[in-house]
């Protein structure tokens, strides 16, 4: 059995040096292993990505959009009572001239109604003549009581008097003296109560007539609205343009309202576009527009903005300053600069694939001797289709990688082959 040798002290510092090694090796691996992945570094071939300088220049605030033409004006035609189509008179981009008869319509049901409607009246107007004559041999009646009524009282007072005067001479009996008084007294209470009777009757039969004038005039109103329901179906331009969107054959049944066709008008037209809803809050009305066409410039204006976002996207309407070229058609798309403010002098990268990876915030760097691009923060502000405003991160001079990021969104470096 041997013994154990003692160590000298250079051996145990180098046992300790080679611990210390493994175990510093040991941690590097480890923070290696558990590093972010925004720290890795990838190697990527220089040709693949597109390389720019940052630059100080003229930046213009616009953005390019395309505008649909429609016409300025357009009225539509829709079939107000509905029903069948018996006539179509012109074809679909033909010029119409106001009042010009273009459908003809039939329908039935309604024709039978305006009938049912006119008896009604009819019935009504009847009935207000028999209430009025009613009214007339009532007033009649009741004046021709009063007027023997009248006649009676008449010749009772004067009965009366005379035998009050022979009475105190025992000329005439008392009975019959008193038999006429009490006569006198029936004739004058019938009477009070014939003159009830007529103010009441003429009461009931003026509300009567009353109801019976207004019952007619509304009978005669909604006769009106049929008549011209029943007109309307003689469908006819309200007014002078192209008739486009025909949607009429012979023998088709239409419902109220369905529509005919539509009028544009073919000498002025306005734009509508379709913008990214990033730019809602920068678009304004009178904000201008141009594009070029026949070898001149067009200038044109929001002219009203629907903010509703649809898809993405918000239209704007577009109208001409001045003169629209001559020849467009509706329907036709059109290129336009939208101008969003006005021209000025800053920093620029131009604009690229990056911009829709990183949303602006940061971008590659190439380092001097151009064999590495490092990750830095940037802030970007304008934006149009040729270039980008920057605001801080970057220096003019300085070289970007603008391409797509979308393979290492999550590299720190790039090292460049």
């Amino acid at each position: 059995m041997g013994m154990d040798r003692q160590l000298t002290p250079r051996r145990r510092w180098l046992k300790r040096l080679v611990v210390m090694g493994l175990l510093l090796s040991a941690g590097i691996a480890s923070a290696a292993m558990f590093a972010p992945e925004s720290g890795r570094v990838l190697r990527i071939e220089r040709e693949r990505l597109t390389v720019a300088e940052v630059a100080r220049g003229h930046y213009e605030d616009y953005i390019p959009i395309r505008g649909r033409v429609m016409p300025r004006r357009t009225i539509y035609l829709d079939a107000m009572a509905g029903g069948r189509v018996e006539r179509v008179l012109v074809e679909d981009g033909a010029l119409v001239e106001t009042g010009q008869l273009l459908f003809q319509l039939s329908n039935t049901a309604l024709q039978l109604d305006v009938i049912s409607r006119e008896a009604q009246i009819s019935e009504q107007l009847n009935n207000l003549r028999n209430t009025e004559l009613s009214l007339e041999r009532s007033r009649l009646e009741h004046r021709r009581n009063l007027l023997e009524i009248d006649y009676e009282l008449g010749r009772l007072a004067r009965l009366i008097e005379r035998q009050r005067a022979l009475l105190r001479h025992r000329a005439v009996a008392r009975a019959e003296f008193e038999d006429n008084q009490e006569q006198y007294a029936y004739f004058r209470r019938r009477r009070a109560i014939i003159v009830d009777s007529q103010r009441a009757d003429e009461r009931i039969q003026k509300v009567q007539m009353v109801q019976l004038r207004d019952s007619s005039a509304m009978l005669e109103r909604n006769l009106a609205f049929a008549r011209r329901q029943l007109e309307n179906l003689d469908i006819r331009a309200p007014a002078a343009g192209k008739l486009t969107a025909l949607n009429a054959e012979v023998g088709q049944s239409l419902g109220p309202g369905q529509r005919l066709g539509q009028i544009d008008d073919p000498t002025e037209f306005r734009l509508v576009a379709e913008i990214d809803e990033f730019y809602l809050s920068r678009v304004a009305v009178a904000q201008t527009a141009e594009f070029q066409a026949q070898r001149a410039t067009y200038r044109l204006r929001i002219a009203r903005i629907d903010s509703q976002v649809k898809s993405g996207q918000f239209n704007v309407d577009l109208a001409f300053e001045g003169q629209a070229p001559s020849g467009i058609q509706r329907g036709q798309t059109l290129p336009l600069r939208l101008y969003l403010g006005t021209a000025s002098q800053a920093v620029l990268v131009p604009n690229g694939a990056f911009y829709r990876d990183t949303g602006g915030t940061w971008i590659f760097v190439l380092s001097p001797d151009g064999g590495r691009a490092i990750r830095r923060q940037v802030s970007l502000g304008r934006r149009n289709a040729r270039h980008i405003e920057v605001i801080g991160g970057v220096e003019p001079g300085d070289r970007v990688i603008t391409s797509s990021y979308a393979d290492f969104v999550d590299i720190n470096q790039l090292d460049l082959r």
